[in-house]
This record gives structure tokens, C-alpha cells and sequence, in this order.
């Protein structure tokens, strides 16, 4: 089984019971970004440009609570900024699990090691790793030297704990997939539970930097990594991985990730904010969902990102039975 049972259970009766009421449209994951503020200045972020003028906000643990109440979406991917700078993170967790929602904690691992023993080693929490590759190349790209060794150490620390730890891998145009494949052979070995990996995308906060794939890119690397990681414990799921190597097209499902940051309910999602709300509802309401996501909106052409594509992906599953089946014995077998 991929994913912890309860995350499973959990997630299964959700996505029963928005079937069984008939709605199209819900949340799945609320990325919650408690701060913007960070340590490290990773050349595809673009975060601490967006939000330069309101760096140092922080949501309390309360805004925090209600937000993940407000919208209901059975995970919570706590980000950023750097999660653990936040100086209540130890509370939102447990607040958060007192919600029985189950948290996904991103993070740079600068502070991992360090902040284990805030935590529970429990089913309802996971270590989502940042590692855009080794050594060299990691360091270059969140720009700090020994930055991969902090990255390694807090993995080990951490599953020799107990604790669920998965990594998010983002490939950029220079990406070496040999190198990943390496990347992939060493996490492996550590017995991380998951590998996240996912095409960067040229939002307007760093469009300037010559570091992005277009979609046809993405195919073609995608198309190669899929044959050389099919042996690794990948979390993506294999409907998104059918898109991301154009073997099949769908809609981006931004509404099945909202992003609620110190300036409210970004609109109209993880990447692009041309809005901020301050409640879920009116985000649901004011937002043109049928307008983004499409050619209509240049800014969405190239994106490919799973945080708008993997919530697509998981609705897919609840229209067909096929793709139901086949997702479920991937994730269980």
C-alpha cells in the first residue's frame, strides 16, 4: 500500500460522499501557507517575490484552523515559505489532526533534524521532502551550500523515527533525468515511502528565468522518465502520469487545491493570483473556473503542475470505473 491506510479510508469516503450528493466541483487538498517568510531563495520560487511587501504576515494558528474547517478537504498540505520557521507549527499540526485531517508537512529539511521531537510519528502526518536532485545540483538550485546533506540527514532522522516521509522532485529544463534516476536509487535505499516528481512552471513571479519546460517538453521527458522510474514507489498517481506524457487530456481542477495564505484565499490558484478572498466562499463563488485552465488564459497553456492536474486526475477516477480500478490497484498492489 502506498499511502497510510487511514489516509486512504479517509480519502475513499470523501470522494463517496461528494459523489453520492453530485457535486463536480470540491476541495481535496487545502494548501495552507501559514507564512511566506523562508530560509532558503530556490531559483524556481517565486513566493518571497510575490509577497516581498507582506513577507514577515503570518497567520495565527487559529486563521490556520478555521481555514482547513472553512474549506473541509480531508488533507492539509501545510507550505509556504518554510513551514517549520513557523513559531507554532508544533500547534497547527496537532490542531489540525485534532481536525482529523491528515497533514503534509513541505518543507526544505534545512530544520528537520532539529524540529523531530515537536512531532508524532504517526500515519496522519507526512514529511513532504523538497530535493531537486544531488549534491551539486540541489545546492545550486535552492542556492545554499550543504543544503542536500541537511536534506539527507533529516530524511534519515526521520524514518529512523517512524516517521512517513515522501520527496517532491521538480524538473526543470536543464534536469538530467540520468541524474534523477540516480536521485530515485539513493532515496530508495533511505526507504522514503514516496517520490513526488512534477514539470516546473513559468509563472508571472519568475517568468523571466529561461528555466521552464513548454508542454511538448514536458511530454518528451516525461514519456523517457516514466520507462526508467516504473521500479521506485512514485506517488504520482498514473492518471496524472498518463497526462504528463500525453497519453490522454483533461482539464486543470485548481478548485481541488485552494491556497489560503496571510492575504486570504489566493484566486485562482496555487500559481496565479490575480485575486485574494477572505472566505472559502466567496473564492468558489467569484472565481471563473471556466475561464482558467484553458487556452483562454495564455498563462495556463504550459501548466502542468500537479497541483492543479493531480486533484483533475483524482476526480477521473470517479467517473470511470476503469480508471477507479486501475488507480486502486496501484495504489494497494
Amino acid at each position: 500500500m502506498r499511502f497510510p491506510f487511514s489516509l486512504n479510508v479517509s480519502l475513499i469516503k470523501y470522494l463517496a460522499r461528494q459523489k453520492f450528493a453530485g457535486r463536480e466541483k470540491y476541495p481535496l487538498v487545502t494548501m495552507l501557507e501559514p507564512l511566506h517568510t523562508c530560509n532558503y531563495g530556490c531559483e524556481g520560487c517565486g513566493r518571497i517575490v510575490e509577497y516581498r511587501n507582506s513577507i514577515t504576515e503570518m497567520m495565527s494558528v487559529e486563521e490556520c484552523l478555521s481555514a482547513a474547517s472553512e474549506c473541509g478537504a480531508p488533507i492539509v498540505s501545510v507550505c509556504g515559505g518554510e513551514p517549520l520557521i513557523y513559531p507554532k507549527i508544533k500547534e497547527l499540526v496537532e490542531g489540525l489532526q485534532a481536525q482529523k485531517r491528515h497533514v503534509y508537512l513541505c518543507t526544505n529539511a534545512h530544520l528537520l533534524e532539529k524540529a523531530l521531537p515537536k512531532f508524532k510519528p504517526i500515519s496522519q502526518l507526512i514529511f513532504s521532502v523538497h530535493l531537486d536532485g544531488l549534491e551539486k545540483t540541489h545546492d545550486m538550485i535552492v542556492k545554499f551550500p550543504g543544503s542536500f546533506q541537511r536534506v539527507i540527514s533529516g530524511i534519515k532522522a526521520a524514518k529512523a523515527k517512524g516517521y512517513w516521509v515522501c520527496t517532491n522532485t521538480t524538473i526543470y529544463k536543464e534536469t538530467q533525468l540520468e541524474e534523477v534516476v540516480q536521485l530515485f536509487r539513493l532515496l530508495h535505499s533511505l526507504k522514503v515511502d514516496g517520490m513526488l516528481i512534477a514539470p516546473a512552471y513559468s509563472y508571472e513571479a519568475v517568468a523571466d528565468r529561461d528555466i521552464f519546460l513548454v508542454k511538448e517538453e514536458v511530454r518528451k521527458r516525461f514519456k523517457r522518465l516514466q520507462s526508467e522510474t516504473r521500479k521506485f514507489p512514485l506517488w504520482n498517481t498514473p492518471i496524472y502520469l498518463d497526462f504528463l506524457t500525453g497519453k490522454r487530456d483533461f482539464r486543470c481542477a485548481a478548485w481541488g487545491n485552494p491556497t489560503r495564505n496571510p492575504k486570504g484565499w489566493r484566486s485562482p490558484c496555487y500559481l496565479i493570483a490575480d485575486s485574494h478572498y477572505q472566505t472559502y466562499k466567496e473564492l468558489e463563488e467569484k472565481t471563473d473556473w471556466n475561464y482558467y485552465g484553458t487556452d483562454q488564459e495564455p498563462r495556463c497553456r504550459n501548466c502542468m503542475m500537479h497541483c492543479g492536474f493531480e486533484p483533475a486526475a483524482t476526480i477521473e477516477t470517479t467517473r470511470n470505473l476503469r480508471d477507479g480500478l486501475r488507480t486502486l490497484a496501484w495504489n494497494f498492489f
